[in-house]
């Protein structure tokens, strides 16, 4: 009976969460752009602290462009004129910006520090590409890119490949993540016109916009959300080009990734905090131009969280069962085999999930065919894990920004 009452809990909220993700993307934008059939003059913003080992891999493959980016309109930002990333930023002639404050440590400092930099200078760029050091660019790379910006588009983030997926299983793992944020969410968000989600790196973002800003001003440990819900409540225009790959470095250990992933957690609920009320306001005034955008938003991660509490009363109300019929024999197999197929259950789900991930990307996605059955394995309990990342990022609300070592270079012809 028991059982019963607890698994009719779990199915309701999953029903709920089930209905708030539907929801969440009913209804399409309507937006006008407007086209730009003018010279388009980029720059490129590099954050690169102590990369040597990587950035001149990224360095090549900005140069092998078939859309020529000028060697002038590089800036790469550094805390030191000692890093020897500097002597690989003087052999292909691109600027050297050295940080302010270095205190301040945040990657969004850096990028603020190259834009105001470049302000001083008095120099206008149409468009500001951020990317971190250890990326890649597909040699059509910024051909694609400027193609959504010629068709309007205010803000475009591309195709984040992997590095370095073969290297291990959490690093195959870690690069599903963005196939989740890509493949699973901002297509679907480009197809109804809601504002997509920038992740970290490989996105531009138009002059106008920076301009308007007078820099960078995100400086939460997850900027990249943070600009993407002032794009949601600023109604800016933005797009998901697919075409436009560029590559990543993961992490290989799971600690590492774990650390990351904290991180993650801590940044998006300082984020929610500071912006849902505005969110909020956004969602109930008649005046809102993208309110379906809005709703999308403001809703976030809901549904999910309704599905975990489901799935973790049925779980939790179940063991203090055991717990409490332990002398009753029957009860207490009866009670831990409700549990053991509950979670074999939701390891199934997970599995058919990456699967589904997996055979979206089109073998775009660089990982042979022995890594990827890995990953199918392994994933499920990659994703269960970010519930202890969540948890350590809600008792530890004053998490910092470290930095993560990357060593990964790939051919880039």
């Amino acid at each position: 009976m028991y059982i019963l009452i607890l698994f009719i809990i779990m199915l309701i909220f999953i029903l709920i969460g089930l209905f708030l993700l539907i929801y969440s993307f009913i209804g399409k934008e309507k937006i006008k752009l407007v086209p730009k059939d003018k010279n388009i003059n980029p720059c490129i913003i590099i954050p690169a602290r102590d990369e040597s080992k990587v950035i001149e891999n990224l360095l090549i493959s900005i140069t092998n462009q078939t859309v020529k980016i000028p060697s002038e309109n590089v800036y790469i930002v550094v805390e030191s004129l000692n890093d020897k990333t500097c002597e690989i930023a003087k052999k292909y002639s691109m600027n050297i910006v050295l940080r302010k404050d270095l205190s301040l440590r945040r990657k969004s400092y850096a990028i603020d520090d190259a834009i105001k930099e470049i302000m001083s200078k008095k120099k206008k760029y149409d468009l500001y590409f951020i990317f971190d050091a250890d990326n890649v660019l597909d040699k059509n790379y910024m051909k694609h890119m400027l193609e959504s910006y010629k068709k309007g588009y205010q803000v475009a983030t591309g195709y984040r490949n992997t590095k370095n997926g073969n290297s291990s299983v959490v690093a195959a793992a870690s690069s599903l993540t963005f196939t989740m944020v890509n493949t699973l969410f901002n297509r679907k968000k480009k197809k109804k016109n809601y504002a997509v989600t920038v992740s970290g790196t490989g996105f531009y973002i138009s002059g106008e916009i920076i301009e308007d800003l007078k820099g960078y001003p995100f400086n939460s440990l997850t900027e990249d959300y943070e600009f993407s819900l002032y794009m949601v409540i600023n109604n800016i225009s933005s797009t998901y080009n697919e075409d436009a790959i560029f590559y990543d470095e993961q992490p290989t250990s799971y600690e590492v990734s774990k650390k990351q992933r904290t991180r993650w957690a801590r940044g998006y609920l300082d984020t929610r905090i500071k912006y849902l009320n505005e969110i909020r306001e956004k969602m109930y005034d008649k005046d809102t131009k993208n309110k379906k955008a809005i709703t999308n938003e403001y809703i976030g991660i809901k549904p999910y969280i309704f599905m975990i509490i489901g799935i973790l009363i049925f779980l939790f109300g179940n063991m203090i069962i055991i717990f409490s019929d332990l002398i009753i024999k029957k009860k207490f197999i009866c009670n831990l085999l409700a549990i053991l197929l509950t979670l074999i259950a939701i390891y199934i789900v997970l599995m058919v999930v990456t699967y589904i991930m997996i055979r979206s990307e089109k073998n775009i996605f660089g990982l042979d065919k022995k890594m990827k059955v890995k990953a199918i394995f392994y994933n499920p309990i990659f994703l269960l894990s970010y519930i202890p990342c969540v948890i350590d990022a809600i008792e530890n609300p004053n998490l910092g920004w470290e930095k993560i070592e990357h060593n990964t270079n790939i051919d880039t012809k």
